[in-house]
Order: C-alpha cells, then structure tokens, then sequence
C-alpha cells in the first residue's frame, strides 16, 4: 500500500517542521509539495526535506499568487497516481493533522486496511483553540476542540465551523475542488467506524501567523479580480477588518482560556501534543509568546463592541432592505392605483361621449318625428 500526502504552501515557516514529522511518523510514503513563492523560510525547510531518503518528496515551486489552489492540488493529486502510483491520496494544508479517532492506530494502519471500494469520503475538521499568542504553534497550548454551535461562533464574529475535508484513492483523472473539500472521485462503500479519520485544524496559532496569512491571502484575491470572492469569504472579510485596524480584537475574540473552556462548549485534546511528547520531537522553534491577560481582557471587550456594532449595522441594513421593499410595494401600489385612475377617467369620458351620442341620437330621431306630423297635417 502507497500512501502519498499533497500540499500547497506558502508561508508556514512556524507550523510546516510539526506537519512533516508528524505525517512522516504517520507512515506517508510521499510528499507532493508545491511551494507557493514562500519568503518566511518555507522554502528552505521544504529543500532540506527533499534531501530525506526515508520518504519519497516531489518538491515543486509555483511562485505565481492568483489562487490557483484547486487547479494545482488536482496536478498534483493526479500525478500521485500517475507517476507514484499511489493507492490513497491525502490533500491537505499545513494547519491540518490528520489522525485516527482511535489514537492507538497509525494513518498507514488504517489505509493499509482500507479497501479501494471506498472510493472517496470525508473527514471532519475540528479547530483546536486555546489561549491567544502574539507568537508560536500552539501545538500544546490549543489542546481544546471547538464545539461551538453556529450561533455561539456567530456572537464571536465566525461564520461556522470548517467544512469536512475529502480523501481519495489514486485516480489520474481525479479533479479536486479549491480548499480540498470535495474530489470528482465517487464515494464507494463506508469506512468503518473502527478505521474513521478525523483533521485537528491548527488556523490561528499566533497573531503574527494570522495578520501575515490574511494579508497575503487579501493581496491575491484582489490581484485576481476574476476570483469575485463573496464579500462574506472570511478571508476577504478578515482582510477588510484587518485594513481597518479591527482585526486583532476580533481575532481575541476566537481563543478561550483553559478556564473559561471548561465550562463552555469545549472538549479537552491533547493528542498531537502527546504525539511529538512520544516521539520526543521539538515541532518548532517558533517561541510561545502569550498575550498578557490584561492586554487580551481589552481586546476582547473591544472585539464583543464591535460584535454589537457589527449586528446594529446588520439589524440597519436590514431595515434599509425592509423601508426600500416597502417603498417599492407603495410606488408599485401607486402606479397600479394611478392606472386604474386612468382607466376609470377614460371609462368616464366613453360614457359622457357615448351619452352625447345618444342624445344627439334621440333629438335627431324626435325632430324626424315632428316633421312627420308636420307634413300630415
């Protein structure tokens, strides 16, 4: 059994060192990787690991930003079964860790048991939140899954929880969607439950990996105005908030401290701390650097008044949507109410005109008369 991993990158200098080992211990024979014009080390992290004769890297570079994400992850998952002949094919981002629900089994574990007619199926994504850093992975300090329900992420300014992520058999003629949620391979039989997968999402490790990512993301959008993001793609959103200086304090709003996480809608994980803990690895030499807690209680006060801004705004706009529909409906009511105001005065003038009409008719018929008699006398 081949297993091979993808990945598109840029700029994930502090996290990418925690994600090879870790898929590499996980027993992933190869590593399809296309760096997207790294400038914060990446590039020289995904060189030195070309060089590893224990697994199988095919290093790519593509340093054009038009997020072309989806037409380069399908390349690439193409080529995993066309020239590695890979029989599972894993798409992933930097942030994600990919594991087994049951810990004990290993990812080659569970695809070597795996059969082909599965076909492809998804995992869910977890976020894994803890307490807010200007810098660091996080790795041990965001061990609390994020069980928020859409209206508890909607108070904290999130639209919902990550969408599940899709894991195909090699196939040369595969196509995978932007963001490696969907892939035109069919899905097949189920998993069973005992080999079912899960992706502990790690997107806001730090402010410093955050404010970078939102930026580069934003530039590329707006280098590629036929993309036509929605304005609520969070990333596009972000990258307004951020523009307007905002975007820490909504980002303060996304962590939680391991007091407040045990009495809200959190659950406690420390696998992949545990992981790098028993393989005795260091995932990164990215110092944790914790915002000071009078420093967070102010940004997250700020955060919850622009929340409460943010719905006044909405509740306004709806208001305004509400008032224009209304004014709609009454000039439409008022241009039917006109036309039939027409319609009557011209039915009026027909009568008057008809009436004239008759009368003249009558005199005509009633002076025929009068001369009738006239002429018998």
């Amino acid at each position: 059994m081949t297993l091979a991993a993808t990945l598109m990158v840029r700029d994930e200098a502090d996290i990418l060192p925690a994600w090879l080992d870790y898929h590499v211990a996980q027993g992933v024979d190869i590593f399809i990787i296309t760096d997207n014009g790294s400038t914060d080390g990446t590039t020289d992290l995904l060189t030195a690991f070309a060089t590893r004769d224990d697994v199988i890297v095919d290093l790519r570079h593509d340093p054009v930003h038009r997020k072309q994400q989806g037409q380069v992850v399908t390349q690439m998952a193409r080529d995993a079964a066309v020239h590695h002949h890979a029989d599972w094919v894993i798409n992933a981002d930097a942030d994600e860790f990919l594991m087994p629900k049951q810990r004990s089994l290993t990812l080659r574990d569970v695809f070597a048991q795996l059969e082909q007619s599965v076909g492809a199926f998804t995992v869910p994504v977890v976020n894994m939140v803890g307490r807010m850093a200007r810098t660091g992975t996080g790795i041990e300090r965001l061990h609390w899954r994020d069980e928020r329900s859409p209206e508890q992420l909607a108070a904290v300014g999130l639209l919902a929880q990550p969408s599940p992520n899709t894991i195909h058999v090699g196939d040369p003629d595969v196509t995978v969607a932007q963001g490696n949620h969907q892939a035109s391979v069919a899905a097949g039989s189920p998993v069973p439950e005992e080999l079912e997968l899960e992706v502990l999402h790690l997107p806001w490790r730090s402010w410093q990996q955050y404010e970078h990512r939102v930026e580069i993301a934003g530039r590329a959008y707006e280098a590629n105005p036929d993309l036509t993001p929605s304005p609520n793609h969070h990333g596009m959103r972000d990258y307004r908030r951020l523009h307007e200086g905002v975007l820490r304090a909504y980002f303060a709003l996304r962590f939680v401290t391991d007091s407040d996480a045990k009495q809200g809608p959190f659950r406690r994980d420390d696998s992949l701390a545990a992981f790098f803990r028993a393989v005795e690895s260091t995932p990164s030499t990215s110092p944790e650097s914790l915002v000071p807690s009078g420093e967070l209680a102010t940004l997250v006060r700020f955060g919850q008044a622009l929340i409460r801004r943010d719905a006044l705004v909405a509740d306004a706009a709806v208001a305004r949507a509400d008032a224009a529909l209304w004014r709609g409906t009454a000039d439409h009511e008022r241009a039917r109410a006109d036309e039939l105001l027409a319609r009557v005065n011209d039915l009026e003038r027909e009568l008057h005109a008809q009436q004239q009409r008759r009368i003249v008719r009558m005199a005509d018929r009633l002076g025929g008369i009068a001369r009738r008699a006239a002429r018998g006398r």
